[in-house]
């Protein structure tokens, strides 16, 4: 037949049926050869792949636990203590100068100052992603670096900034924080954190998509997931990295008595920007080029009269103009 329809196409008397069959003898010879191409392709990116894996696993690692470290034997005692530290991303310019302060277990530290003062430093130090030059970090008496780093890592609790979220379930997002556990203890953690409600009322709940990046949830949804997310860790240490320096005022305020109750009774780290939300630490920590310039609460620091009560000067006066425009209101 398909020969046939070849001579009549050579002959000039080709019929309808003839182009169909042509056509269709087309499409069983092109599909077959689109999918090889599509194997290429995919064969080719994955061996690309697999080049740029093995580079990486042959890079030594800048961070290593030591031959002899252990896990870091966490009782009752979080104390935290950073001992004379100095530290530099590269040699030529140091972040960090002498630095010393204590959060004594079950307290509240607050690190305030301007950008660029080392505050988040202090985190990413604690967290071990680098190790100090000099001086030495402190958990329950132990060095951070005689210790393992998954161990340190396990007792730490981060709500960072820009929580990281998966294009996965709002559960799958909480869960992170403790693989394995169950649906009742994901449940549990977001009635703390105060999204439970928002979640249940969602057509899928739980197995509600929160894309890319956590896309689809607003700024407060994402920072009370990361909230949930270190609940349910329920770590002894917490970490907040400036958590609601990208909310709005209301926002900020909700979120900031949920920070609050969920640093009840355990060894927190505060680094903000906004100084209304560190009032209540038990000590506030003011830095500036990579020292700390005044410590004390925060009474204390406004009755010093130095850069802290200027800081917050500065900053009342800004929201009270934000809050006159807002309310459209003369200066």
């Amino acid at each position: 037949m398909l020969w046939r329809a070849t001579v009549g196409v050579a002959e000039g008397r080709m019929t309808l049926g003839d182009l169909v069959m042509i056509n269709a003898f087309m499409i069983q010879l092109y599909i077959p050869l689109n999918f090889l191409g599509v194997l290429y392709r995919e064969i080719k990116q994955s061996l690309t792949d697999l080049d740029k894996m093995f580079t990486l696993m042959e890079k030594e690692r800048e961070i290593a636990d030591r031959p002899d470290a252990s896990p870091l034997p966490l009782s009752a005692d979080s104390t935290v203590r950073f001992d004379h530290v100095h530290f530099a991303y590269e040699s030529t310019r140091p972040i960090l100068h002498d630095v010393s302060f204590e959060i004594p277990a079950g307290k509240t530290v607050a690190v305030v100052g301007p950008s660029g003062s080392g505050k988040s430093t202090l985190a990413r130090l604690l967290y071990r992603f680098y190790d100090v030059q000099q001086g030495r970090i402190t958990i329950a008496g132990q060095d951070v670096r005689d210790v393992t780093q998954s161990s340190v890592r396990q007792a730490i609790g981060i709500v960072p900034q820009d929580t990281v979220l998966f294009n996965d379930t709002v559960e799958y997002n909480i869960a992170y924080g403790r693989p394995g556990a169950t649906r009742a203890e994901v449940e549990e953690a977001a009635r703390a954190a105060r999204i439970h409600d928002f979640i249940a009322s969602t057509p899928k709940g739980y197995h509600t998509m929160v894309g890319e990046r956590g896309l689809k949830l607003s700024g407060g949804e994402k920072q009370r997931v990361a909230i949930a997310r270190t609940l349910l860790k329920d770590p002894p240490i917490l970490i907040f990295d400036e958590a609601t320096s990208a909310l709005d005022s209301a926002n900020e305020r909700a979120i900031q008595s949920e920070l609050k109750s969920v640093a009840k009774n355990k060894t927190a780290l505060v680094i903000a920007h906004r100084l209304s939300t560190v009032v209540d630490a038990h000590q506030i920590l003011v830095m500036e080029a990579g020292r700390i310039i005044e410590r004390g609460t925060h009474q204390e620091l406004l009755a010093l009269g130095g850069r802290y009560a200027d800081m917050w000067a500065l900053q009342q006066s800004a929201e009270g103009e934000q809050f006159t425009e807002v309310m459209g209101m003369e200066p």
